[in-house]
């Protein structure tokens, strides 16, 4: 180890450091994308989850506790290699003819990641007083229109915390898309290592980008809590 001798050129130029670069590129694609994906996927789950229609509530409670309980990484593998079971084959042949990896990858932690967004969510909408509820049905709105033009909103700030700790986990999970070959970050490393044998440098530079991605999202959040949600408190 003491004999071990730096070249930190090996990340910052050259064919290696385009290598890393691109898979900073693929990783913030898979991280946005899934994000997005999942916060929408997310609300839709805790409306279920809150619904008056047992069958409803079943189907959601079901899928909370089967997603949240199984690891990230078989769920990789389960979309991966069993969605030609799941998915019409007209779909599992546009995936494969465009991007079959990256596509299971985003499904899984999209899925994944709805789940604890739900439960985070549904905490927020129960924090709200019921009354707000009922005032709004007795103006007319029915349960739907309701969750959207009063609860929703109102929940999903009081969750802005709990919800920045989905996204930055998720940021982070992406890695495990390696697994399955998406060329994301962690895996353009891991094959710089076997080029040059400079591991430590590889990793260092992918921890270090996981940690600016952290980084970009906490501060946006920030801004935009203290922009948008508190202006009073920016002013």
């Amino acid at each position: 180890m003491l004999s071990y001798k730096f070249d930190w050129s090996v990340v910052t130029s050259g064919k290696y450091f385009e290598w890393l670069l691109s898979g900073v590129k693929v990783t913030i694609e898979l991280s946005s994308l899934s994000i997005v994906l999942a916060f929408l996927l997310g609300l839709v789950i805790a409306v279920m989850r809150m619904s008056h229609i047992k069958p409803v509530r079943w189907v959601a409670l079901g899928y909370l506790e089967f997603f949240r309980n199984t690891p990230l990484l078989v769920q990789i593998f389960f979309w991966y290699f069993g969605s030609y079971k799941l998915l019409p084959q007209a779909v599992n042949d546009w995936l494969t003819n465009t991007n079959f990896e990256f596509a299971a990858a985003v499904i899984a932690l999209t899925i994944y990641t709805s789940a604890f967004i739900a439960e985070d969510i549904r905490s927020g909408v129960l924090a709200i007083p019921k009354e707000q509820m009922e005032a709004a049905r007795s103006s007319g709105f029915s349960y739907l229109r309701s969750m959207q033009y009063i609860i929703l909103p109102q929940a999903v700030r009081i969750t802005v915390p709990p919800l920045v700790n989905q996204f930055l986990n998720l940021a982070k999970n992406s890695s495990l898309a390696m697994s399955i070959g998406v060329m994301e970050v962690t895996y353009q490393a891991r094959q710089v290592e076997s080029y040059t044998f400079k591991g430590f440098e590889a990793f260092t530079a992918a921890t270090l980008v996981y940690l600016v991605i952290s980084v970009v999202i906490t501060a946006l959040v920030h801004l935009y809590n203290t922009r948008v949600l508190n202006p009073h408190r920016a002013a």
